[in-house]
């Protein structure tokens, strides 16, 4: 392995799946990785919203959401690794039991307290809810990344809490002045 992987540091940086990535959870993807050492990272798809609103998973775990249009805000799917366990993406860091501070600006929080605020009308000012993450071990992604299985660009706050989910993969690319029309592998060319 080159010294340029071990000094890169991909944290509150988002990852982008190429358009040829085989891994059926990762296709088409944008993941933002909350934390990379040496041990590995840990990551959440920012751009999969799943069939259930919050305040569906405010019931399940015996809280009430009424704030609309939180309540009606998706659950995203964070990744294959513990899908029966929610993840917390958030702004600004707070005090919680349980949060990984990303930089000066984000929270990921897996306690329940974070979302008792919520639903009393008291927690953070932007969030996203995930079930589950992504998970790498040591080395793993960066050997992705020297595969060019994905592309990184610093993330970017208005992408991951205020644009659309069905737009953030072309708006992550956005960000790095890339059209992803130009990456298609398969793109029909008469």
């Amino acid at each position: 392995m080159s010294s340029d992987h071990v000094s890169t540091n991909l944290t509150n940086h988002l990852l982008i799946a190429m358009p040829d990535m085989a891994d059926p959870n990762f296709g088409g993807s944008v993941v933002f990785i909350a934390e990379h050492s040496p041990k590995g990272a840990l990551g959440l798809v920012i751009n999969r919203p799943m069939e259930l609103d919050l305040a569906t998973l405010f019931e399940r775990i015996d809280l009430k959401l009424e704030i609309a249009p939180l309540a009606g805000a998706p659950v995203f799917f964070g990744g294959p690794v513990q899908m029966d366990r929610g993840f917390v993406l958030h702004q600004p860091v707070g005090e919680w039991n349980s949060t990984v501070a990303i930089g000066d600006a984000l929270g990921l929080t897996s306690s329940k307290d974070v979302l008792e605020a919520v639903a009393g009308g008291a927690g953070p000012e932007r969030l996203m809810v995930t079930l589950g993450y992504a998970g790498w071990g040591p080395g793993q992604l960066e050997d992705e990344i020297a595969r060019n299985a994905w592309l990184t660009v610093p993330a970017d706050l208005d992408l991951i809490f205020d644009t659309p989910a069905d737009e953030r993969f072309s708006g992550a690319f956005r960000l790095l002045g890339i059209d992803p029309a130009f990456l298609a592998t398969s793109a029909g060319h008469a």
